[in-house]
């Protein structure tokens, strides 16, 4: 097959939707349904085939740090399930250090997804979704995951992918593209929302489903900062006065919403009355941690206590998860880091508002305060 060939016949969706952006979006989405039709059927004749001994699966997660944090209990579960599969990950490139080193995850995919943020996409990230389902069918997955419940790009991907097993939640504009549509629940926490669908992937597999209780016990988050990691954080507290037994505690007030940060008067207070506490007749010191571009909201604390605090900012993940390892406990909004302290195990003191902690609250054994 010829160059000219491959282009003409590899792109016509996206040629007719550059010349249907009068469509409405419902009109917009019934075209892609149409066009992805016989692909779809396709698809359907091989969900119908038995699986290969190694299936290929694929989840997808648009999402932040904090809730890509909380979709780490799937991967070992779904070894421990299909020990030969191979798995692979499609996340933001800004997020996929949470699991490039995760001992479970074969694969992981870094795409810059389109902006979710009220459940919908903008016309132009209908002509990237046609390359990205092309790359997608090129990895043969016999499963895949839409993990995001109102993530219609992330379903239209799966669909136009031409994956046979296609799961996710029934929402109005996913459900139609997928061959395994859940109820959404109510007032669930979003890992326990993540493990349904992972059961229910498992089950169109053919494969038992996930043992439940959903609980923190069963299915533990999992993010391991590396030996050199744990050493620079080490290393970056003795030169700042700490040693190995040295009490500490982290707080982390930045959040990348601006309707969940708290008052900074609020912080100030709390540090100095934790730094009137103590642990054996040694005083507690505290530590402000955040980005490089929160740095101003960190001096802004600091100066409003009677005493010097440690602000330490522009560390790798794996680094700020040292850290938190080491803490006695942090404080924090409903942000990312938050996540990763509950994943290093430990408790943490959550101010959330106006999201709900019941849904987005660390996953952990209940030794938090909210």
């Amino acid at each position: 097959m010829n160059k000219r060939f491959r282009k003409k016949r590899g792109y016509p969706l996206a040629n007719l939707l550059r010349n249907v952006k009068h469509l409405s979006r419902p009109m917009l989405h019934l075209l892609l349904r149409l066009l992805g039709a016989r692909g779809a059927y396709v698809a359907a004749k091989q969900a119908r085939r038995p699986l290969s001994k190694k299936p290929r699966i694929l989840l997808v997660h648009p999402g932040h740090l904090g809730s890509l944090v909380m979709t780490t209990p799937l991967f070992h579960a779904l070894k421990t399930h299909v020990p030969d599969a191979y798995i692979t990950v499609m996340v933001d490139p800004w997020s996929h250090e949470v699991l490039v080193n995760h001992p479970d995850v074969d694969q992981v995919m870094a795409y810059s997804f389109p902006s979710n943020r009220d459940g919908t996409v903008g016309l132009k990230s209908y002509f990237p979704l046609i390359n990205a389902a092309m790359e997608v069918r090129r990895g043969n997955y016999d499963l895949a995951i839409n993990l995001r419940p109102n993530f219609w790009w992330g379903a239209a991907l799966l669909y136009l992918a031409r994956i046979p097993r296609r799961v996710g939640y029934a929402v109005d504009e996913c459900r139609s593209l997928l061959t395994e549509a859940l109820p959404l629940p109510s007032r669930e926490h979003l890992t326990a929302s993540y493990l349904r669908l992972l059961s229910a992937g498992l089950s169109v597999m053919g494969y038992p489903s996930l043992e439940e209780p959903y609980t923190e016990e069963h299915y533990p988050l999992h993010f391991v900062p590396a030996a050199q990691e744990c050493q620079w954080i080490a290393e970056c507290l003795r030169k700042k006065g700490f040693d190995s037994s040295t009490p500490f505690v982290v707080i982390h007030p930045g959040t990348s919403g601006a309707v969940k940060l708290w008052r900074s008067e609020g912080w100030a207070t709390c540090a100095i009355a934790l730094a009137q506490s103590a642990i054996d007749g040694i005083s507690l010191r505290i530590i402000l941690t955040g980005s490089k571009s929160e740095q101003p909201l960190l001096e802004e604390i600091a100066s409003r206590v009677p005493f010097p605090m440690t602000i330490m900012t522009n560390m790798t993940l794996g680094q700020l998860a040292a850290l938190l390892q080491r803490a006695q406990f942090v404080l924090g909004v409903d942000s990312g880091p938050l996540h990763l302290a509950a994943a290093q195990g430990t408790p943490t003191v959550q101010i959330f508002g106006p999201t709900d902690p019941t849904l987005f609250g660390p996953w952990e054994r209940r030794s938090s305060i909210r």
